[in-house]
C-alpha cells in the first residue's frame, strides 16, 4: 500500500556481543509476550486518535463543501453519519481510558488488551470508511488526508496480532474464567 513503507528484514548469521544482550539469553520470547498487552493498548490508543482525526477532518470538509447550494454538513445524512462516528469514538475512548488505568496499576489482562485492540481498530476502520464516503470522489485523491488515513488504517487490524487472533485470545479468557468458576463451585 502506498501509505506504508513495509518490507521484509532478514537477520541471517548475525551475532550479538554479550555486552549488547538485552535481558537474559533465551528469555526474549517470554519478555516479548509479557509486553504484548502494552503494545496492543498502544495500537488501540493510536486507533482512537486516528478516528478522532478522521472525524475532525471530515467535519471541516463537510462544512465547506457544498452540494445543491448548501454545505453538505447541513444534510441530515451527513449529520447522522458523523454523530454515529463520534458516538463510537467516545465509547471506545472510555474503554481505552479504563485499560490505560489498568495498565498503570499492572492489572491489564491479555484479554482486555485484546478487546481494546480489536474493537478500537475495527471502529477506526469503520469511521474512516464512513468519513471517506462523505468526501465522495475526493476521498480517493491522495491530496486529501482522508485517502491517506484510509490506506494507513488498514494495517492496524493486522499488526500486534491480527484481530482474528485477538478474538481467539478473548474467547480463551472467557472459557478459562468459566471453567475456573465451575471448578471453584465443585470444590465448595
Amino acid at each position: 500500500m502506498k501509505a506504508q513503507d513495509t518490507c521484509e528484514l532478514f537477520f541471517d548469521n548475525v551475532k550479538v556481543p554479550k555486552e549488547n544482550l538485552l535481558g537474559e539469553e533465551g528469555l526474549g520470547f517470554k519478555i516479548m509476550m509479557a509486553e504484548l498487552p502494552r503494545e496492543r493498548l498502544t495500537v488501540a490508543i493510536n486507533a482512537i486518535g486516528g478516528a478522532e482525526g478522521a472525524i475532525e477532518n471530515t467535519i471541516e470538509y463537510t462544512s465547506t463543501r457544498t452540494a445543491f447550494k448548501k454545505p453538505i454538513a447541513g444534510f441530515q445524512n451527513t449529520q447522522f453519519k458523523l454523530a454515529e462516528c463520534a458516538t463510537q469514538l467516545q465509547i471506545h475512548q472510555a474503554f481505552v481510558d479504563r485499560c490505560t488505568r489498568l495498565l498503570s496499576q499492572n492489572q491489564l489482562t491479555a484479554e482486555s488488551a485484546s478487546m481494546a485492540k480489536f474493537s478500537a481498530t475495527d471502529m477506526h476502520g469503520k469511521v474512516v470508511d464512513e468519513c471517506l464516503q462523505l468526501f465522495g470522489g475526493y476521498g480517493y485523491m491522495w491530496e486529501y488526508p482522508i485517502a491517506v488515513m484510509y490506506a494507513d488504517n488498514r494495517v492496524a487490524v493486522i499488526y500486534a496480532g491480527t484481530n482474528e487472533i485477538m478474538k481467539v485470545l478473548i474467547a480463551r479468557g472467557l472459557y478459562k474464567e468459566l471453567f475456573d468458576n465451575i471448578r471453584a463451585m465443585k470444590k465448595q
